[in-house]
């Protein structure tokens, strides 16, 4: 079925808890307050559910994957403060109409993270364990996130790594250097960290890479050269990128780097509007909308009750 894996809504519940809140995260009425980024003018039509399974359907899509955005930092905030908020957007999440399914999120500030809220959540139906990149920069991240990650696949559940907060930004700096700057930087660290440490501890997870990794696998070139590549030849198939904010060229030059089964289609609706390839064929957009998304999830997730 064509599948988008990455699309964000707020539900109701969530929005009034982040409303209700004085520091970053924060709602001021529709103004979006973070710590790193400038306010954010945020449209209310982006979380109208109605508009917005309308706006699936009409795209097509027969699934369409919402998490929760983590560069809001809700991962990171203390327990007491994280876990009202995950709850009220898994609950909403959770009731939302067709197509619409679910990443599950956790709180990463305890001493050790809770593997047995993530298997709750997916117990509840959510389809896999989204992470920020910021949680997985090192080996140590990969380690410290090894729980969850085999609560995840107890449950033949997939990682979605996701950008994570991004630091505070210079004042002179344009609205688009987050996008562009320490979120791409927290993908290349990840999707690196993942080959050096994530993969040996885990060698049967499969795991997608928002945004192509930010196109982290196009140095293959430069990994063989300084070491770090003699594997450059074999592609992993249980590691996926998923196509955010990307076009043709871009898609088409990670396709020449992994291959076509490991590119999923995604659009990270409403920040930015999907975009379907040309990569010269019909078969291509089955690959990226329906075949790979359903090898990534695996044949027991994604469908609705």
């Amino acid at each position: 079925m064509p599948t988008d894996v990455h699309q964000h809504i707020w539900p109701p519940e969530f929005v009034a808890l982040l409303r209700s809140r004085s520091a970053p995260p924060r709602l001021d009425d529709w103004t979006l307050h973070l710590p790193g980024e400038p306010p954010y003018a945020v449209d209310p039509a982006d979380h109208d559910i109605a508009a917005r399974a309308r706006l699936a359907r009409a795209d097509g899509l027969d699934l369409a994957l919402v998490s929760l955005s983590s560069p809001l930092g809700i991962e990171y905030l203390p327990p007491a403060q994280a876990t009202p908020l995950l709850a009220a957007f898994h609950d909403g999440a959770l009731d939302l109409p067709a197509p619409f399914g679910v990443w599950a999120s956790v709180c990463l500030s305890a001493p050790e993270p809770d593997a047995e809220a993530l298997r709750r959540e997916l117990a509840r139906g959510c389809v896999g364990l989204q992470l920020p990149a910021t949680a997985l920069l090192d080996a140590a991240g990969w380690a410290r996130c090894a729980p969850l990650l085999d609560a995840a696949a107890e449950q033949d559940a997939p990682l979605f790594v996701h950008p994570g907060p991004a630091p505070s930004a210079d004042g002179d700096a344009p609205a688009w250097w987050p996008a562009l700057v320490p979120y791409l930087q927290q993908l290349h660290a990840s999707w690196f960290a993942f080959r050096a440490f994530g993969r040996p501890r885990h060698p049967d997870l499969r795991v997608c890479f928002a945004a192509l990794a930010g196109l982290a696998p196009l140095h293959g070139e430069r990994l063989v050269a300084r070491g770090g590549g003699r594997d450059r030849g074999r592609v992993d198939c249980k590691a996926f990128y998923e196509t955010s904010s990307y076009g043709t060229r871009a898609v088409d030059a990670l396709v020449r780097a992994t291959g076509i089964d490991v590119v999923v289609s995604g659009s990270d609706r409403p920040y930015a509007d999907p975009v379907i390839p040309d990569l010269g064929a019909q078969a291509a957009v089955h690959a990226l909308r329906t075949a790979n998304p359903a090898r990534l999830l695996g044949p027991t997730k994604g469908a609705r009750p």
